[in-house]
């Protein structure tokens, strides 16, 4: 990692931050820096979620660096040099085995959208603002977001985000369901630390074949899709954690589920 992406755990939390001030772009160097971090939750068993997170009120993240543009916009330069790149990781975010949890502040434009939509429950500050203004530049979002922000909100929103490159609210971004909760002002990483504490109270194996059987309906066919679901919900009722949680029910008290060995 560098400077730029900072990693700690407390307790059975991860945290990964974006330090770029004072808007957080995204550099090439960050790519390999987040793939570092993320190498590092995943193979911590303690570590049961994952908050992505910027450092400073600002900005999570404005976008890719505009200063970097001059050296990739030779034909064949942009997707093995960046593009190709920040997919490779965005995409690892976005399946990642353990939950992850989006804690937003400040402007969301263009790639720090493309990460924030990789996590499976964003939080936001009330006055966060978000955006994609890649077309502006004569581009478009080259890292999923085509795809992962379409997923979200649906063709219709996601063209006018788009298309228009006009920003939304935090109130907007939730209507449209771009993210799932909102925040006071200041009090966004404090909530998605609280949502992220829930999630570690859960079954982290049976949160992972759930999170792998919600992908597969975006990308199999619905047959294929129920099938491959029913053997992951064998596996669940097969594991340690469903035995440790129905002993805990009939014997009324708090489950303690044993850590994922991500088999």
């Amino acid at each position: 990692m560098t400077e730029l992406v900072h990693y700690e755990v407390a307790g059975q939390i991860a945290t990964i931050t974006l330090d770029n001030p004072p808007l957080n772009v995204f550099t090439l160097a960050m790519a390999p820096a987040l793939d570092e971090a993320l190498d590092k939750a995943e193979a911590d068993q303690e570590v049961r979620a994952l908050i992505v997170t910027a450092a400073g009120d600002r900005a999570f993240c404005a976008g890719s660096d505009i200063a970097e543009f001059d050296q990739l916009m030779e034909p064949g330069q942009v997707v093995p040099r960046k593009l190709g790149r920040q997919y490779e990781v965005f995409s690892r975010l976005d399946e990642f085995p353990k939950p992850t949890v989006a804690a937003l502040v400040g402007i969301v434009y263009g790639g720090g959208i493309e990460i924030a939509v990789c996590c499976d429950i964003l939080v936001a500050d009330e006055e966060a603002r978000f955006a994609s203004p890649e077309i502006k530049l004569g581009v478009f979002p080259g890292s999923g977001g085509p795809v992962r922000v379409t997923r979200r909100v649906g063709e219709g929103r996601a063209k006018e985000l788009m298309f228009l490159a006009e920003p939304i609210s935090a109130a907007e971004a939730r209507e449209w369901g771009l993210v799932n909760r909102l925040a006071a002002a200041g009090a966004a990483r404090e909530m998605a630390r609280e949502v992220a504490a829930t999630l570690c109270e859960r079954p982290p194996r049976a949160l992972r074949y759930l999170k792998q059987a919600i992908g597969m309906s975006f990308d199999l066919e619905k047959h294929e899709a129920l099938q491959r679901a029913l053997v992951l919900s064998d596996r669940a009722f097969s594991s340690p954690e469903c035995e440790e949680g129905v002993a805990a029910f009939r014997e009324k008290r708090q489950s303690r589920f044993p850590p994922d060995p991500l088999d």
